[in-house]
């Protein structure tokens, strides 16, 4: 792998410590979820619980597209907005981690819901399939070399034709 390259990647160190952080957050509140069940169980009535599992499993599926919707425009913002600093691997840094954040903190509270779900009395089935999203969604939205790359280019570019 050639330096330049090595350099780009070790930039996504920290990005790649939040995903760990937020896969292990998931596995320790399912876990706390699964241990402590009988005393954090506040049970709602049955078709009250299946309304809101069903508008949950709703606003899950809709928030993988939106998500990948936003990173998507995020992306496209990262290499067009206009920038002064002279560090172009710096503004492409900061861009990128802010919107692999943004990405990864929004498929997060799919995990959440599953978490609310077995609070309110389902179980574990529900809590795993919200946890199993979410973690498929960490996997979906990770930090990506190549679009790191494809954006310090695209910024080393407006930085030479700029000037």
């Amino acid at each position: 792998m050639p330096e330049h390259a090595q350099i780009l990647k070790s930039d996504l160190k920290p990005l790649w410590i939040l995903q760990g952080l937020l896969l292990t957050a998931l596995l320790v509140s399912s876990t706390a979820c699964l241990s402590y069940a009988e005393q954090i169980k506040d049970v709602l009535a049955d078709d009250q619980r299946e309304l809101i599992r069903t508008l949950l499993y709703v606003v899950s599926i809709i928030t993988f597209p939106i998500t990948n919707f936003i990173r998507y425009i995020q992306l496209r913002l990262n290499q067009t907005m206009p920038f002064s600093e002279s560090d172009t691997r710096s503004v492409a840094k900061k861009r990128y981690e802010l919107t692999v954040t943004v990405s990864m903190l929004l498929i997060m509270t799919v995990g959440v819901y599953g978490v609310l779900m077995f609070i309110w009395g389902d179980k574990q089935n529900t809590l795993f399939i919200f946890t199993g999203l979410s973690a498929l969604g960490l996997y979906l939205y990770r930090p990506k070399l190549p679009e790191y790359e494809a954006l310090n280019e695209a910024l080393v570019s407006r930085a030479e034709a700029n000037h």
